[in-house]
């Protein structure tokens, strides 16, 4: 049951939507919410996913949208300081 339930997050994750708008770095694309937004654009037949969002739309968005739905919510305080500006400077080691 661990290896199907691994299986199934690895497939999740190399299609997830928000995974994929998080390194887009597209001008003007939505931050907040981005993966959400996209699997709707893709459902509600959208034509250019990657103009607008710098990604692709993944290929089953109605099996995606929950997964990104939780993910953008878990990083959202995130997503709304990016719109905000308010950058972190984190450097590693001791």
């Amino acid at each position: 049951m661990n290896k199907a339930l691994l299986l199934l997050l690895a497939l999740q994750l190399t299609g997830c939507a928000t995974a994929r708008t998080l390194d887009a770095a597209q001008p003007g694309a939505p931050v907040v919410y981005a993966g959400t937004r996209l699997d709707l654009y893709a459902i509600d037949g959208g034509c250019c996913a990657k103009d607008r969002f710098g990604a692709e739309a993944p290929s089953y968005p109605h099996i995606d949208l929950p997964a990104s739905a939780l993910l953008d919510t878990l990083l959202l305080p995130l997503s709304v300081l990016t719109v905000l500006g308010v950058g972190f400077n984190a450097t590693g080691g001791l």
